[in-house]
């Protein structure tokens, strides 16, 4: 009869003390569980190295298992609708860029989200593009490059790595500074683009400062200028468009992580601060000077917001000139 008084009284005992237990104890899991960071390529992708890089790290401060999950598709709307999809309980970030933020809101209509369902956690890395010319091209500066177009009407077009990118909406931005007529080439990704380029099947283009760089070194390709307000590290030789007079080609592209709006502020915080250390790391700067990229992790969440909806304008008006309309 005690004995099942005993089990009787610490049955109920263990009941009250879950009904009094705060409703936050049902989080406990997500706290301590695995942090996914969604990354909008296939693995091995630009993106990819990414993310590893920086989830590598920032597991160590967080003392937390990070994993990569890879959401390709749609230039990172399929990405970025799968994090939007998911509870804010702060076991997810996302590997944003620069088109995804700034210009897919611009050109896709029937998005079932807005920047404002994410929040930012830090910008990590930024490039500029660099337009280059194959060999063959007989110019070696803006101004020849500029005349011998105007020379070959007609004849030439100007390659991007992907439609509705900064790399299609610069070539645009060419041809109506100049009074050009070049085609638009369009390839499926920065890689195409960069073979392509090599081999003299497309003869110019804005491309991918790490895709581009080895090529311009080892003379398979020429610098004609880059998009950052100042001269790169990486091309201390190649002149910006700002400084030839041409402001307006200023562009910048940038990785970042960012999280879906409604995460707690505390896993916010901490994501902040590990982020921060991540892309401060001398080691992690080394691994992201091999892609051409400068580190800039301490670009915090307001500031990035700003900055994203400035740009946001500037792409809009660019692709109402163009025309472009995303499917």
């Amino acid at each position: 009869m005690r004995a099942a008084c005993a089990r009787f009284v610490a049955a109920f005992c263990a009941l009250t003390f879950a009904a009094l237990a705060p409703s936050g104890a049902t989080a406990q899991p997500a706290d301590n569980g695995i942090i996914k960071i969604v990354v909008g390529s296939v693995a091995g992708g630009i993106l990819d190295p990414y993310a590893r890089i920086v989830g590598d790290h920032m597991s160590k401060t967080l003392g937390r298992t990070i994993i990569i999950e890879n959401k390709p598709g749609a230039g990172g709307i399929l990405s970025t609708q799968y994090v939007v999809d998911q509870p804010a309980d702060g076991t997810m970030m996302w590997v944003g860029t620069q088109a995804m933020t700034e210009i897919n809101p611009v050109i896709y209509k029937n998005l079932r989200w807005t920047i404002d369902d994410l929040v930012p956690i830090v910008k990590g890395v930024e490039a500029p593009l660099v337009l280059a010319t194959h060999p063959s091209v007989p110019a070696k500066n803006l101004k020849e490059l500029v005349a011998w177009v105007k020379a070959n009407p007609g004849k030439l077009g100007y390659a991007s790595f992907s439609p509705g990118t900064p790399s299609a909406f610069l070539g645009h931005q060419l041809n109506t500074r100049f009074g050009l007529d070049l085609n638009h080439i369009v390839y499926k990704g920065s890689g195409p683009q960069t073979n392509d380029m090599v081999a003299g099947h497309a003869l110019l283009g804005f491309m991918q400062l790490g895709n581009a760089m080895p090529f311009i070194k080892s003379g398979k390709l020429n610098a004609i200028a880059v998009t950052s307000p100042q001269r790169t590290r990486f091309l201390p030789d190649v002149p910006t468009f700002a400084e030839l007079g041409y402001d307006d080609f200023t562009a910048m592209v940038w990785f970042g992580l960012l999280v879906k709006k409604g995460t707690p502020q505390p896993a916010i915080e901490a994501f902040i601060d590990a982020a921060k250390k991540a892309h401060a790391d001398p080691d992690v700067k080394s691994k992201f000077d091999v892609q051409g990229m400068e580190a800039v992790g301490a670009t915090g969440p307001e500031k990035l917001m700003a900055d994203i909806k400035t740009q946001m304008e500037r792409w809009r008006k660019i692709a109402d000139e163009t025309g472009f309309k995303a499917d």
